[in-house]
């Protein structure tokens, strides 16, 4: 949840009205109800999310997807499809100006899953960010110094943790050209290795110095959260 927090605290001064929650994807450890917090927010989700994800767990039992947001009939989430309008940004073909005033970019990130983004926001001190959610797991992969895994399923067939693997790999190679061309800072969902040795001060300044200090205690070396 860590990207869906993050966009919380950079935006919220844009928003007059209630919480607006967006999900990078529709795995449980990304989006999560919270109608019952704030009742009044209204959940964004990719393109393509409906369609691989419904109906949902409530209908079928076997279905890893969260059915409060995808139950056709017994859904309690309210939420939307981002519908663009779609337009190039750096080197991605499809993002969205969320807010009309370059603030804040919705970008489509083809590879993890149906309907997954990443987003790019325009800090006050005019540094840009992207939270990177699930484009890569850790910051070896994202360098190229580690490879993507495949893994064997007990059913004989091939796991991994990008659904498209060619798309996810085309994915990382346009945020690495972000970094490198536009100087943006990219923190992705599931990386600790930026917390820990602290050298990127535009992002650790987006985390109050207290939760910084207890992360760079609490956290592992190497770990992959």
């Amino acid at each position: 949840m860590t990207g869906h927090f993050t966009f919380i605290t950079l935006v919220r001064g844009k928003m007059r009205y209630g919480i607006l929650e967006w999900h990078h994807h529709a795995h449980f450890d990304h989006c999560y109800p919270i109608r019952g917090i704030f009742p009044n927010s209204t959940g964004y989700f990719g393109p393509g999310t409906k369609e691989f994800c419904s109906p949902g767990h409530l209908e079928d039992p076997k279905s890893q997807w969260d059915g409060r947001f995808f139950d056709p009939i017994h859904s309690t989430e309210r939420w939307e499809t981002l519908r663009g309008p779609w337009v190039p940004f750096g080197p991605f073909d499809k993002a969205m100006d969320f807010f009309g005033d370059g603030s804040f970019w919705v970008i489509q990130a083809p590879g993890h899953m149906p309907g997954n983004l990443c987003a790019c926001a325009h800090l006050g001190s005019g540094d840009w960010v992207l939270l990177g959610s699930d484009c890569c797991h850790s910051r070896s992969l994202f360098d190229g110094t580690e490879e993507i895994a495949e893994f064997p399923l007990p059913d004989g067939s091939r796991g991994c943790l990008q659904m498209d693997l060619p798309a996810a790999g085309e994915t990382i190679a346009r945020l690495r050209t972000l970094e490198r061309d536009f100087g943006v800072h990219i923190a992705l969902a599931h990386d600790v290795s930026w917390i820990l040795d602290g050298g990127n001060k535009v992002l650790t300044s987006l985390i109050e110095p207290e939760l910084l200090r207890i992360a760079q205690v609490k956290c592992p070396q190497n770990a992959i959260l």
